[in-house]
């Protein structure tokens, strides 16, 4: 038996978690505190990650659906109430307005009297990404990465062991990326950062080694297990000689690709959602197998999060997953089990050297951000994603219970669907505006003000931002105000979309040739060419389904409308009048659906638009469509519908019903 004194100890173990309230997040934390996990992961709804208060009209339908909503102080102190800070590492998944919300975390550990030297932690804060993916981008590029570099250098100097960045490839996956592409991107926006804190002026040349160790990455593990494996050791390896060769980091442990993951939560099927399970399982081990680059934090998502919100036995199932591998396994006895192995060694080189060429692209336009800002990897991800789909319409990539073994029996997993998953409360917007507006009520309306000209003031010139937060988290300044100052300052941006890309991907050429045939002869029959908007309305950011169905349509003749995200439902409508579209599809993942459908029919309805089709995807649960139904929506789709063909095709149908002609019938 192995000396149990050797084992390694295991990763730090996170839930990804937060709802409705802060109160209520704060029961959900400590009880999984209780049940052994070791770490927070808070998960803020979407008005919070883009810096709005939950009475601003984009923030309708939204607050407190995907994360916990977070205003002010208050709702800070509430979310942490009973968690001692100075004991825990914290990991909060905040991009656009990282520094504010990294801002109230320090106010609230000042409040509970902890040192700020001893505060651990992580804010993602990988601005770069969410211009590819997610969407909770605020500003520019430029004074983004401002932001950021401003938490660099102030976190090193005041709370040196919490990560200012951490990097993540994870949204990148998702968004389409091969192994490749996340390998290069991810590395090419940590050098991005890094380069950045570097010419900014505000960290000694001497402390800089220990700065880029601060660097973390947090990864998506997909199914394809031994490339995955690979992956985690390519960037282990790619990461490390950078570290030395362009930065001089000469200790190998300043040098370390530290990372955290969650495995592949779009990879979750609707379909047989059991299956979800073993998906998990595996990714995990992915990523914990090999001890040479293994991860230094965990959270898994539950087996049912493509069904809605997972409920406390979902996250505890999670939780027990990973203690089982970690405490039940040997895993934890010895050394890395893959060294010596050729086929590891040759697929990790490979994807060395794949990713090094990418990197010398991206390099060669100016490095990440102009490679950003140029379109170019947006429109790579596109066509990745869309190289896939079509994969999986071949046949060429099986996705069990999708598009292979389809025969199932009813799972008892899930029971009534509808209590297979968590449903947010619908009063907690009601609840938290009220809570907001008592807030503003009590706070002292000259601290505040003082507070926002001092932020205004540091911005406009090259003073840290970060001092000036704090302040401003002290005084009361809220969520929304925060972010309004800063939107006068430096603007808004809207991302490319990255569907104008050229190379056609074939998939099924007998039904595609169909669907082309279809649109153009209902086009003859209608006087004019099909025209279909797709809308993002809200403020989900999650745009890879809109942007294939964009792609997909526009490849079977459609011409198609897609302005990108965070619209609202007055604008969908105005361009569904002025572009004068036979069709508007809306894509909606962050569960609010009901809400935000039925105020884009009234607007159309309002511009004399009521006879033009809406069809809607989304993370729906079943109980909802007969309500969309009977608002008027012609079409309902959810991830169980993966077949792009059939939508399509479907969708064309709904057009030729509108406008009184006959149905072509089932796509072949």
């Amino acid at each position: 038996m192995s000396d149990a004194k050797k084992k390694d100890a295991p990763w730090l173990m996170r839930t990804y978690s937060g709802h409705s309230s802060a109160k209520q997040s704060n029961e959900l934390y400590r009880t999984n505190l209780a049940k052994g996990q070791t770490g927070l992961s808070i998960a803020f709804d979407l008005p919070t990650q883009t810096g709005y208060d939950a009475d601003h009209p984009l923030a309708r339908g939204e607050v407190g659906k995907v994360g916990v909503p977070i205003a002010s102080i208050e709702d800070m102190v509430a979310l942490l109430e009973a968690i001692p800070l100075g004991e825990m590492n914290t990991s909060m998944t905040i991009n656009a307005t990282a520094a504010w919300l990294l801002a109230l975390y320090v106010a609230v550990a000042d409040r509970q009297g902890v040192e700020r030297k001893t505060l651990r932690g992580t804010t993602q804060n990988d601005i770069l990404k969410e211009y590819l993916s997610r969407g909770t981008y605020i500003f520019p590029p430029a004074p983004s990465m401002r932001l950021t570099t401003d938490m660099v250098a102030w976190t090193c100097r005041e709370i040196p062991e919490f990560n200012p960045t951490n990097v993540c490839s994870y949204h990148l996956q998702e968004a389409g990326a091969t192994p490749v592409q996340e390998i290069a991107y991810a590395v090419a926006a940590g050098l991005a950062v890094l380069d950045a804190a570097r010419a900014a002026g505000q960290i000694p040349a001497g402390d800089f080694p220990a700065v880029a160790s601060r660097i973390s990455f947090f990864v998506n593990a997909g199914i394809r297990f031994v490339e995955e494996c690979c992956k985690m050791r390519a960037f282990t390896r790619l990461w490390d000689e950078l570290m030395e060769k362009r930065y001089g980091v000469g200790d190998p442990k300043l040098r370390r690709f530290r990372y955290g993951v969650q495995v592949n939560s779009l990879g979750l099927t609707e379909a047989q959602p059991e299956n979800n399970v073993q998906r998990i399982v595996i990714e995990m081990l992915a990523v914990v197998l090999s001890k040479d680059a293994r991860a230094r934090a965990v959270q898994l998502p539950a087996w049912n999060e493509a069904l809605g919100l997972p409920r406390p036995w979902d996250q505890q199932w999670a939780l027990r997953i990973q203690q089982v591998i970690a405490f039940e396994t040997d895993l934890l006895e010895y050394g890395d089990v893959f060294n010596g192995s050729p086929v590891i060694a040759a697929k990790t080189e490979a994807l060395v050297n794949g990713a090094s060429a990418e990197l010398e692209r991206v390099e060669q336009m100016g490095g990440m951000i102009a490679a950003v800002e140029s379109g170019y990897v947006k429109r790579e991800l596109v066509r990745s994603h869309m190289e896939r789909l079509r994969a999986i319409e071949r046949g060429d990539i099986v996705i069990v219970g999708v598009n292979r073994f389809q025969e199932t029996a009813a799972s008892p997993l899930t029971g009534r669907a509808e209590s297979a998953f968590m449903k947010v409360d619908q009063h907690a917007e009601r609840e938290q505006i009220e809570r907001l507006k008592a807030f503003r009520a009590r706070r002292n309306s000259d601290d505040v003000a003082a507070a926002l000209r001092g932020l205004v003031d540091a911005a406009k010139s090259t003073e840290n931002v970060m001092p000036a937060s704090i302040r401003c988290a002290h005084a009361g300044v809220t969520t929304g105000e925060w972010g309004d100052a800063l939107r006068k300052i430096f603007g808004e941006y809207r991302a490319p979309t990255g569907i104008d890309i050229s190379t056609r991907v074939d998939g099924v050429k007998d039904r595609e040739q169909a669907l082309a045939a279809r649109v153009k002869k209902t086009g003859a029959e209608l006087g004019r060419p099909l025209k279909m908007l797709v809308g993002k309305p809200g403020l989900d950011g999650h745009s890879n389904g809109a942007e294939q169905i964009a792609v997909k349509a526009r490849d079977a003749g459609f011409e198609v409308v897609y302005d990108g995200i965070r619209l609202t439902p007055g604008q969908i409508a105005t361009a569904a009048l002025e572009e004068g579209v036979h069709v508007v599809g809306l894509s909606v993942l962050s569960g609010s659906h009901m809400d935000l459908v039925r105020e884009i029919i009234d607007e159309m309805r309002a511009r004399g638009l009521a006879a033009t089709p809406v069809v809607v995807g989304g993370i729906i649960p079943a109980e909802d469509v007969p309500s969309l139904r009977t608002m008027g929506v012609a079409a309902v789709y959810t991830p169980k519908d993966g077949d792009l063909n059939r939508i399509i095709g479907e969708i064309i149908e709904v057009v030729r019903s509108s406008n009184g002609l006959s149905p072509f019938g089932t796509l072949e």
